[in-house]
């Protein structure tokens, strides 16, 4: 201004400055404004990336993850195909995160106070059944997608490995002290290859046997639990 006097956030312009009175830093509140915008722009981010992966999901859903491309997602989400690439490298990123997502909440589930981790008891191995049964049934379309990549993208697969070797190593854990029919971990795998390929199997309407009637999630969980149970060598 040509007097040199600033004005504040109103438009009004400040008293002169005598001598002797305190200086008043008239500009604070954008200096405060400017050290908010950081956690803004981060509130933000995450926004937009929660809204590609709800988006991204819908589209793999409608037709397929081989099949959907990074503008179907954009498109989906109302976002410009170029802020899809400041959030994720490409389709597999952006899957790769959403395991993530769902391993964060596996984790989670562990925590719960009814989580057993002594498959000698029954009431354990129901728990990790039931909880995958209804991990799967939720996010149906997630789980084929991550079947649909590692099928065509080796490189994808091993990364998937990698990410779930932990998951594995816990069911190991819970098995010790059955009369295993192999190593722990090759007998892990086969218990949770037998929940993936059940739930997968009757949860999606492509490949649900025609059984005349509704298998309910109960009937479900109890017969997969007996049949682990039992087969595991448990009393």
């Amino acid at each position: 201004m040509a007097t040199g006097q600033a004005q504040d956030e109103l438009g009004e312009q400040p008293a002169p400055v005598r001598p002797g009175m305190p200086v008043i830093d008239w500009a604070w509140p954008n200096a405060a404004r400017d050290a908010r915008r950081p956690s803004l722009r981060k509130q933000q981010a995450a926004q937009t990336e929660a809204e590609l992966k709800a988006a991204a999901i819908r589209v793999f859903e409608r037709v397929g993850y081989l099949n959907a491309k990074i503008t179907d997602i954009t498109a989906e989400a109302g976002r410009a195909t170029g802020s899809f690439y400041k959030h994720f490298a490409g389709k597999e990123a952006l899957l790769e995160a959403l395991l993530a997502d769902l391993l964060t909440e596996g984790d989670a589930s562990a925590e719960l106070p009814e989580h057993g981790d002594d498959f000698r008891d029954r009431e354990a191995v129901r728990f990790h059944v039931a909880a995958f049964w209804g991990f799967y049934r939720r996010h149906r379309v997630i789980m084929v997608a991550l079947q649909q990549a590692a099928l065509v993208d080796e490189g994808f697969a091993e990364r998937s490995r990698d990410m779930l070797a932990p998951d594995l190593g816990h069911i190991a854990d819970h098995l010790t002290g059955l009369d295993l029919p192999g190593d722990p971990l090759v007998s892990a795998s086969l218990f949770g290859a037998t929940i993936s390929t059940f739930a997968a199997t009757w949860l999606n309407d492509a490949t649900r046997p025609a059984l005349g009637r509704e298998l309910t999630d109960d009937e479900a969980i109890e017969t997969l639990t007996t049949f682990l149970h039992r087969g595991f060598g448990a009393a």
